[in-house]
């Protein structure tokens, strides 16, 4: 029986992916470093941002270029953005059903609450998990396994849902059944990571079944 969903946020909750991408491609450009699309999605795309700055920018000040790309990430993002198709109506079921819901996020806190205003959903969620404040990041298991701590569920109960290979390895990795959003990266690729099984977003018809299932009750 489902207990609690977890949710990543970036290309989860939000289509903001093309909006960190273009962020990441201005900042670098302005380093002296031209990179594309395709290298935000293979390179940097689900990666804590401490990570990504030692790898490009060693002898830079990587807190101060994350501060200044996440920045201009909300600057893009705005106070009025769209919610992933289908996760009103996904919330509202699982409020419905009293699951518990938790986002558990590899962005800064600051990021992730501008998120979750601009969208409109701040207030229906049990928790957030910022994998700045455990012990490890995704694809360690460690925000996962926090986020369950906080709902009070086992992994068997839960259900999470992931669109980057670190955060299903993350969320399988803390014993959860993981569904990949198909936001950014394909099927196959999500697979790979661990993901049960991939959705075009939350109005995707195979959710419905899947929750049934899950769950054991109609929907």
């Amino acid at each position: 029986m489902i207990q609690a969903l977890l949710f990543d946020l970036d290309g989860t909750l939000l289509a903001s992916d093309p909006l960190h991408a273009r962020a990441f491609m201005d900042q670098f450009a302005a380093h002296g470093r031209e990179i594309d699309e395709a290298f935000y999605n293979t390179r940097i795309h689900g990666r804590l941002n401490a990570e990504i700055f030692a790898e490009f920018f060693p002898s830079a000040d990587g807190a101060a270029m994350a501060e200044e790309k996440e920045a201009a990430f909300r600057d893009l993002l705005g106070h009025d953005a769209p919610p992933m198709p289908g996760l009103l109506a996904l919330l509202d079921r699982a409020d419905r059903a009293g699951w518990a819901k938790a986002v558990v996020t590899n962005a800064p806190r600051v990021n992730a609450e501008f998120m979750l205003s601009s969208i409109g959903v701040a207030a229906r969620f049990d928790t957030l998990v910022v994998s700045d404040e455990c012990s490890a990041g995704k694809p360690d298991p460690a925000p996962y396994l926090e986020g369950l701590r906080r709902v009070g569920a086992q992994p068997d109960t839960a259900l999470a849902f992931e669109d980057s290979p670190s955060g299903i390895r993350a969320a399988v990795a803390a014993g959860i059944p993981t569904l990949g959003l198909r936001s950014t990266l394909d099927d196959a690729t999500l697979r790979a990571a661990g993901a049960t099984a991939t959705l075009a977003d939350f109005t995707d018809p195979a959710l419905g079944p899947l929750l049934d299932r899950q769950s054991g009750a109609a929907a």
